[in-house]
C-alpha cells in the first residue's frame, strides 16, 4: 500500500509522473496484466443435437463443465482487479479532472481517456523539459557529477513520449553548458576519434574538475560573462586625484545595450 501513497495527485501538468506511479503501483500489487488483458469471455453452453450419443453428449457437457470453471474463476480475478486499478487511478485525479472523463467499464479504456485529455499538457512538458536541457549551464554548484546526472535525469523524462534522445548528443549537451575553464578539456575530447558514453564522460569531468580544483589551491571561481557595467566604479576611478568633485544634480540614467533604439 506504501508505493499506493506515493502517486502524485493528477493536476494536468504532472501526467508523465503520475502515469509512470501508476504503472510501478501496478506492477508492485501485481494487477499489471488487467491494463493489457481483455475480459475472459463466456464460453457457450453446448445443446444437444437429436444426433448425439449419451456418451458423446456426455463428454461434451464434462467439457463444458471445466470451461465454465475456469471461466468464473478468471473472470471473478479479471473483474476483481479492474475495479482494484480504476479506484486508485480515481482516487489519484483531482475531483474537477475526474469529473471531465467520461466514465469506463474497464482501466484500459479509462487510461486511454486520460492520456487523450492530457495530450496537450505532454507536448508542452516535453518542450519545457527540452529547453532546460540546452539552456542549462553548470556554474560548480553541486559538483560536476550531480549536475551530469541530474541532465540526464532530464532525458529519461523525455523517452514515455517518444522522444528519446542518444547519448552522444547529451554527452555533446553537457560539453555545450561547460563554463570556459573547460575549453581546453572538450577540445581534446573533439579530436579524438574515440567516443565516451555516459559513464566515461562522467568518470573524465570529475578528474578534470579534481585536476583543475588542485591546480587553483582546491577551489574553482567559475567565471561568468557579465555584460553589466559598472558606471560608478568607472567614474570613481576616473576622477581620482583630481580634487574634491562638486556635487552635480542627479539625473536620470539608463543603459542602452548594443543594437538597441531609444
Amino acid at each position: 500500500m506504501s508505493c499506493i501513497k506515493e502517486i502524485p495527485t493528477l493536476k494536468g501538468d504532472n501526467y508523465i509522473e503520475w502515469e509512470k506511479k501508476i504503472d510501478m503501483a501496478f506492477i508492485l500489487v501485481e494487477v499489471e496484466w488487467v491494463v493489457t488483458t481483455p475480459c475472459p469471455t463466456e464460453p457457450v453452453a453446448p445443446v444437444q443435437e437429436t444426433n448425439d450419443v449419451n456418451a458423446a453428449w456426455a463428454t461434451r457437457e464434462r467439457d463444458f463443465a471445466s470451461q465454465r470453471m475456469s471461466y468464473d474463476l478468471e473472470h471473478r480475478k479479471w473483474v476483481t482487479a479492474n475495479k482494484k486499478c480504476l479506484a486508485v487511478i480515481k482516487n489519484t485525479i483531482e475531483p474537477a479532472i475526474v469529473g471531465s472523463i467520461p466514465e469506463c467499464d474497464t482501466v484500459t479504456e479509462y487510461l486511454e481517456r486520460i492520456k487523450s485529455q492530457f495530450t496537450g499538457s505532454s507536448k508542452t512538458y516535453a518542450t519545457q523539459l527540452i529547453k532546460q536541457l540546452v539552456t542549462e549551464r553548470y556554474s560548480g554548484n553541486g559538483g560536476i557529477r550531480e549536475y551530469i546526472l541530474r541532465m540526464s535525469h532530464l532525458t529519461s523524462k523525455l523517452k514515455p513520449m517518444d522522444l528519446t534522445l542518444k547519448d552522444e548528443f547529451l554527452i555533446h549537451l553537457v560539453f555545450a553548458s561547460l563554463p570556459k575553464e573547460f575549453d581546453t578539456f572538450v577540445v581534446n575530447y573533439n579530436i579524438q576519434p574515440k567516443k565516451w558514453d555516459m559513464e566515461r564522460l562522467m568518470a573524465m569531468c570529475v578528474q578534470e574538475e579534481e585536476r583543475m580544483k588542485a591546480t587553483n589551491g582546491g577551489t574553482i571561481n567559475y567565471l561568468k560573462d557579465n555584460k553589466k557595467k559598472n558606471t560608478n566604479a568607472n567614474f570613481s576611478s576616473k576622477s581620482k586625484g583630481k580634487g574634491p568633485m562638486l556635487h552635480q544634480p542627479q539625473q536620470n540614467k539608463f543603459t542602452v545595450e548594443k543594437d538597441q533604439c531609444l
